[in-house]
């Protein structure tokens, strides 16, 4: 179970389109979030929310059409930054961005945000960003660093629910020993572990993967090959004695995207996972069910 305490979100459909706008607030917390897609801007930009300082997301696919990418970015007002990008930047589809709703965010607030929120997702490496610097950390006193802070994890709680998985990282073998059972796979000399996740399957630091793929694996899956690729671009797998390492917890959409990544062929996640008993994960969850 996780450790952290349940919150309520309040989410307003403000055209009855679960498409459209959607106004999100949290219970106990001075912020506000405003999710909608880009064709929408041109009717919502005379918002009162437009009109004050805050940071955003833009989202759209990436150029092979294989997943998504992300900016981070900051606006003083925010409106005036998004109606730039809605006038120049091609790529995104949709847009969050959070203000203060009490009005007492400033300048330095929001750069700091927009720094956390580019580090965490160059850490995280769960979407390519599209930032090409990383911006400076404002200096910012004592109370204004804890103020910011306590923003940023009630910001961060909040993105998941909205579909946005940019900045997590996996839990860790805490959560691991504790909550869910560890999984092995194992094949052409590979072994990895890793275990199942709400927020998907977890292969852990420290785990190998194979360096070359089979043939039918490059032949009829290109995207798990383009996926190990973009893991070894971005430095989440390394060479390590003629294999690949991960250096860090990385998260995969399902078990099966997992095991083929790992062992570098075609692979039924479900069943090449398994258990320190032996128990696959599909026997697993089918003795859960029962």
């Amino acid at each position: 179970m996780s450790t952290t305490p349940p919150f309520i979100l309040h989410i307003l459909v403000a055209d009855g389109d679960p498409d459209g706008l959607r106004v999100v607030e949290r219970s106990n917390w001075n912020g506000r979030a405003l999710m909608f897609p880009r064709n929408m801007y041109p009717g919502l930009r005379e918002r009162a929310e437009f009109k004050q300082p805050g940071v955003y997301l833009l989202i759209g696919p990436r150029e092979d059409g294989d997943g998504e990418k992300i900016y981070v970015g900051e606006g003083d007002p925010v409106g005036e930054r998004i109606k730039s990008h809605y006038a120049k930047v091609d790529f995104w589809q949709r847009c969050v961005f959070f203000v203060s709703s009490t009005g007492n965010m400033n300048k330095a607030h929001i750069q700091y945000l927009e720094a956390r929120l580019v580090a965490l997702g160059r850490v995280a490496k769960r979407l390519p960003m599209e930032n090409g610097t990383d911006p400076t950390d404002p200096t910012l006193s004592e109370m204004d660093r804890a103020f910011v802070e306590v923003f940023l994890q009630n910001l961060l709680g909040m993105l998941p629910v909205l579909g946005i998985t940019a900045f997590e990282k996996g839990h860790g073998p805490v959560a691991v020993e504790k909550d869910l059972p560890l999984l092995h796979c194992e094949g052409r000399g590979i072994t990895a572990t890793g275990y199942d996740a709400p927020q998907g399957f977890i292969v852990r630091e420290g785990s190998f993967a194979a360096l070359v793929f089979t043939p039918g694996a490059a032949t009829h899956f290109p995207s798990i090959v383009r996926l190990r690729d973009e893991l070894v671009s971005n430095g989440v797998l390394a060479l390590a004695d003629g294999k690949y390492r991960f250096t860090q917890d990385c998260t995969f959409s399902s078990p099966s995207m997992a095991s083929c990544v790992a062992l570098g062929r075609p692979s039924n996640g479900r069943v090449d996972w398994k258990d320190g008993q032996g128990r696959t994960l599909k026997s697993i969850q089918e003795a859960q069910a029962s």
